[in-house]
């Protein structure tokens, strides 16, 4: 009962707090007056709420061009030779697409989503650093032109600007041999996208820690996501940043960082691997979140074990940063060290086990709906799970020594970050469209986007694990004549969710402008279930008399 009294207590707070917001902007004669209208609003915003749409819209166009370097990866691989792209066009869009992905497409999302509902789960005004926050941003918006200025260069015809053909990786010894301008653009680029993480990481963890009015005992499962991804990437992303500044060292300065001749290429993988792993929980601790939070409230239960999915997203940001070198055991580092980070490895499954069985066990026996989020939901876990298992083989130093260059990581990696973390994110973006917009989505369009997106995405990379079991190198733009049925089948089910990605695109935008309007502070219907939560006070329903 204290506790109820207590969220009551906090509910009615944060209430009397916006209604005294509202009044004082109404005396002072409009309550939009602090901001200025059209392009200049968001060019100087430093509104939480304004700089988390600007990360999801920058976040949705980078993912769109990164769609499209994968489906022209898919097409050169329809025909078992390079005939439609070159080897060169090939390794220039396997670049740009990972990098773009990784960087600029689901770092931006989930930090938008973060940025945006932050405050609002804490009861802060706004993020510890408004103008800090803004800068973060248009950094990446800068470090977004960077890493794709060889496309632009050779779009406008720029002499000697072409797309960087490297490798997402960036690996030595061919990142410092390769004289091209643009590989030097790409790692500003680089340096610059983790000068911006940096910034918002730092935001999240003084956030929760300094501006919230509650306390942690009653911290959401959200937030806690948040602030552990906020750890992970004050400690990881300085790695990245050196790395990137020794590269570009050894390429115009004449150092010998990374030289073959000092074991510097050993030594740049581990640099790259102590960011790349935790990297990984960046990118997947917030889908998590957002499961944990969202999949309860179309369960009608609290999530099943909160104590526990804490303690498991602590586990994982704290081993996260002991297992990169289970990504190199094909390089003949000592096998005694092989065999700690298999330990490792092993060992950081149990976290995620963990919140996979509280997921499972919330929705046992609880009044499921199985709304489009809740949905998503459910399929993320169905390809987390998926992914995880597969992940578990590689952890095996012998399995891992064969299939380490095969498509079977490739399915495995795609399994967890689409499967999982974009999943989660359209469960999150359906679930708060009428928080972000006011309006409904179109749920017809909004079931037909899941459906192709599920079995779409199941099928393409599940192929991938069977091309993987048959030895099928990754990362060539030429195979053998027998695959070229599967790899066919492959690119169908690219295209499949490629149109799917589409639909969501025409939904949101249309949505957003002409779809129906929310009538309620509590569209969703949380608090028959006494799961209604304080993010939603920030609504402004239409129709629905305020007094």
């Amino acid at each position: 009962m204290a506790d109820e009294r207590d969220r009551l207590h906090r509910t009615f707070v944060g209430l009397l707090k916006r209604r005294i917001r509202k009044v004082l902007a109404t005396v002072a004669g409009d309550a939009g007056a602090d901001k200025p209208d059209g392009l200049t609003r968001w060019l100087t915003t430093l509104d939480h709420r304004d700089i988390g749409l600007l990360y999801l819209a920058f976040g949705t166009a980078a993912g769109l061009l990164g769609a499209l370097d994968a489906m022209m990866l898919r097409t050169a691989l329809v025909t078992p030779g390079a005939d439609i792209w070159g080897r060169e066009t090939y390794n220039a869009l396997f670049t740009t697409h990972g990098l773009t992905m990784l960087f600029l497409f689901a770092t931006p999302v989930l930090f938008g989503l973060g940025n945006y509902l932050l405050p609002l789960l804490v009861g802060a005004d706004d993020m510890a650093f408004p103008r800090l926050n803004a800068m973060a941003f248009w950094l990446l918006v800068c470090s977004g032109a960077l890493i794709r200025a060889g496309l632009l260069g050779e779009v406008l015809g720029l002499a000697n600007v072409h797309p960087a053909a490297v490798g997402w990786t960036l690996y030595p010894p061919l990142s410092i041999r390769m004289p091209n301008a643009e590989v030097d653009l790409l790692l500003l680029g680089l340096h610059l996208s983790g000068v911006s993480t940096i910034g918002a990481g730092i935001n999240f963890v003084v956030t929760v820690v300094a501006e919230r009015d509650v306390s942690w005992a009653n911290l959401d499962i959200l937030t806690w996501t948040f602030l552990t991804t906020g750890g992970l990437v004050m400690f990881a992303f300085p790695i990245l940043g050196s790395s990137v500044l020794m590269l570009l060292a050894d390429r115009n300065l004449g150092t010998t960082f990374f030289t073959v001749d000092g074991g510097g290429p050993i030594l740049f993988q581990h640099l790259f691997w102590f960011f790349g792993h935790p990297e990984v929980y960046i990118l997947v601790l917030p889908p998590m979140g957002v499961i944990s939070y969202v999949l309860p409230r179309f369960a009608g239960r609290r999530l099943f074990g909160f104590r526990y999915v804490v303690y498991s997203t602590l586990g994982i940001g704290a081993l996260s940063f002991g297992v990169w070198a289970h990504h190199m055991f094909a390089t003949g580092i000592d096998p005694r060290l092989q065999a700690s980070f298999m330990a490792v490895t092993l060992a950081i499954a149990v976290p995620s086990a963990v919140k996979t069985f509280n997921w499972i066990a919330t929705m046992w026996n609880g009044k499921i709906r199985l709304r489009v989020p809740m949905l998503f939901c459910v399929a993320a876990v169905f390809e987390f799970v998926l992914g995880g298992v597969t992940g578990i083989f590689l952890a095996s130093i012998p399995v891992d020594r064969v299939l380490h260059g095969t498509y079977y990581v490739v399915g495995h990696f795609h399994l967890v970050l689409v499967g999982m973390s974009v999943f989660a994110a359209f469960a999150a973006c359906y679930y708060w469209f009428p928080l972000f917009t006011g309006r409904w989505y179109h749920r017809g369009l909004a079931r037909l986007h899941f459906w192709l997106s599920t079995l779409s995405t199941t099928a393409a990379f599940g192929t991938m694990l069977l091309l993987g079991t048959d030895g099928l190198p990754r990362r060539t733009a030429t195979y053998p004549t027998e695959y070229a049925p599967i790899h066919g089948t492959i690119t169908v089910c690219a295209l499949v969710l490629g149109i799917a990605q589409l639909i969501w695109l025409l939904n949101v935008c249309y949505s957003a402008v002409r779809g129906d309007p929310v009538r309620s502070d509590d569209p969703w219907d949380l608090r028959r279930h006494d799961l209604y939560t304080r993010e939603w006070t920030a609504l402004e329903p239409r129709e629905v008399d305020d007094d």
